[in-house]
């Protein structure tokens, strides 16, 4: 259990926001080819793909930058790129999430892609597009060059070493050293054997293979027990000058090392699909706990606790912020303006919560004026499945259907009012006629509405139903309703 859980919760809320955290290291694209296998090939003993849609992801580097964006934070990214058609589809998706690039091309060197084909859940083949080797001189000479002049005013700095050719011993010593002189903390996801590159360091992050290689130099070549390597981590940490050295030990957990001593936190139980970038959101946890003043022990236990969601996923996938939160504490509630969503970030909330089996329950409406016969819809709403969202009208929509004079509330007050309640998981806002749309994109498990309808009057009813959802019509309290409170009001009553 965390200690002062309550005091994380409020640094997560409202200072993470605040820190501004600059990641240098091998930068990627990972693409996706999602398919079904049916049979096996008979031109060669092969699976069959049946491709049915593609995907692109910021891999690598820029997955650690997406994980701390995803937590709240400000984000510049640094690297090499190729100047390529990748390198473009990449900046867009970073971009989109407000992440900054800056990117530096090394000419003759692509993009690093790596595309992985799924059937189902499962990787059957990855295929890497990298050139790997040492770039010219002048190439790491533009890219310190563009850090150093954008490391002032940051709290914290990651150095994501995928062993692509970015972080070479010069730069790492230029970077550790600079940044130590600015009192900015640095974070290492190592993937050289030689820890003693990344020198100075506030704390290296290997995970129990790259731990494992790099002790050999300390115990030889023979089979090294965990008690072994958590041994050598301890003396690692005073021959490199580092605060601390965390290890991701798999299905052990993670331990904290010091200089004289060591604490294994037990691995959160989850069940695992994929790895891919979980080392990247333990170190992006990290950084932002650090950045933000919380010890040690309380950050290793939120990306222990991180870590756990994305290995439940599929593909490299960032940890959101409100996952962390919701897995923090069964009884936390997330802040009404944490639950006012867009649709993009709809979609990925009902993902999560699909993925941890979750039920979703869809309601709609205007809900101007919120009273006793609304709350009853959405408590009942509610009870229909393990999360609901209610998807409300915008200002303009409701005066298309309501005449002039509505709505009485604006949308952005009645979604933050409507979150307020502890029965609201998300709250969206629509601006087309019905939420057809919506509906659609989001693929709710069970349709609710409050009333005197036919399931077949019900807008998406049809297309619920169409893949095995259910549709819900919950009665009304009587007596009770918005034209009914205006006119109440009119009559002075």
């Amino acid at each position: 259990m965390i200690d002062h859980l309550h005091e994380v919760i409020e640094q997560m809320e409202h200072v993470w926001p605040s820190r501004r955290l600059l990641v240098v290291g091998d930068v990627m694209l990972d693409k996706y080819i999602w398919g079904e296998v049916g049979r096996i090939s008979p031109e060669a003993p092969v699976p069959v793909v049946r491709a049915l849609h593609q995907s692109q992801q910021p891999g690598g580097a820029a997955n650690v930058a997406m994980n701390l964006a995803r937590l709240g934070a400000q984000v510049v990214l640094a690297g090499f790129a190729g100047g390529d058609e990748n390198e473009a589809v990449l900046c867009e998706c970073l971009h989109a999430d407000d992440i900054r690039p800056v990117l530096v091309t090394s000419e003759g060197f692509p993009t690093v892609t790596k595309l992985r084909i799924l059937g189902g859940r499962q990787q059957m083949l990855r295929l890497d597009s990298e050139r790997l080797g040492v770039r010219p001189a002048e190439h790491y000479e533009r890219l310190l060059k563009a850090v150093l002049a954008e490391l002032p005013g940051f709290h914290g700095l990651v150095l994501s070493d995928y062993a692509k050719g970015v972080l070479t011993v010069e730069v790492c010593g230029v970077l550790i050293q600079a940044a130590r002189e600015a009192g900015i903390p640095v974070l290492v996801d190592p993937k050289s054997a030689e820890f003693s590159r990344y020198r100075g360091a506030n704390t290296i992050c290997p995970n129990l293979g790259e731990l494992a290689t790099a002790s050999r130099g300390f115990l030889g070549e023979g089979k090294a027990e965990l008690d072994d390597l958590l041994r050598v981590a301890e003396r690692m940490v005073g021959e490199f000058d580092l605060q601390f050295l965390v290890a991701t030990l798999s299905d052990k957990g993670i331990a904290l090392v010091r200089e004289d001593s060591r604490v294994v936190f037990p691995a959160v139980a989850r069940q695992v699909f994929d790895v891919s970038g979980a080392g990247d959101t333990v170190i992006a946890v990290l950084a932002l706990s650090m950045a933000s003043g919380l010890l040690p022990e309380t950050a290793i236990q939120l990306a222990n606790i991180a870590a756990g969601i994305v290995v439940g996923k599929v593909g490299t996938v960032p940890v959101e912020k409100y996952e962390l939160l919701d897995a923090l504490s069964p009884q936390f509630v997330l802040d009404a303006a944490e639950k006012v969503v867009s649709r993009q970030d709809l979609v990925r909330r009902v993902a999560s919560w699909k993925a941890n089996g979750e039920r979703v329950s869809f309601t709609n409406g205007c809900f101007d004026l919120l009273h006793i016969g609304h709350i009853t819809v959405l408590e009942q709403a509610r009870r229909t499945g393990d999360r609901l969202i209610v998807a409300i009208n915008s200002d303009a929509s409701v005066c298309r259907l309501k005449g002039p004079t509505r709505p009485i509330v604006g949308e952005g007050e009645r979604a933050r009012v409507l979150a307020a309640l502890a029965c609201v998981d998300a709250v969206v806002v629509f601006d087309e006629p019905t939420p057809l749309e919506l509906i659609v994109t989001v693929r709710p498990d069970v349709l609710v509405k409050g009333g005197d309808y036919e399931v077949s009057t019900i807008v998406g009813a049809s297309e619920v139903q169409s893949w095995g959802g259910e549709v819900r019509i919950v009665p009304t309290v009587e007596g009770h309703s918005t034209t009914r409170l205006i006119e109440r009001g009119a009559a002075g009553r």
